[in-house]
């Protein structure tokens, strides 16, 4: 899967999405980029997910514009030492993601 981390989430996740190829929104130069802009990137990217933490973002998109699956760590923070803990879950709910859905991942 090709995933793009959203800036609210550490680039240090990065290499314990083994298997993935992983960018970040800083790396590709998209800091500050809006929400529908960036999920606009994401479609002429070929990014597969857009990971992130912000439980909002789902609320302030119209999903069905872009064929991009949202994933949501219902984390409170970007440590890694955190954000970890959400990997097995994702990695179980991975093969049933969907396109134009959001998925919120608790531990």
């Amino acid at each position: 899967m090709k995933i793009l981390l959203d800036e609210c989430v550490t680039k240090h996740l990065k290499p314990h999405l083994i298997g993935h190829q992983v960018l970040t929104v800083r790396e590709l130069g998209w800091s500050g980029v809006k929400n529908g802009k960036l999920m606009s990137l994401c479609v002429e990217n070929g990014f597969d997910i857009l990971l992130t933490i912000d439980k909002n973002f789902q609320h302030q998109q119209n999903l069905n514009k872009y064929p991009v699956t949202i994933v949501i760590f219902n984390s409170y923070t970007s440590k890694v030492e955190e954000l970890i803990e959400f990997l097995p879950e994702f990695e179980l709910q991975l093969p049933t993601f969907q396109k134009h859905q959001a998925y919120q991942i608790h531990r």
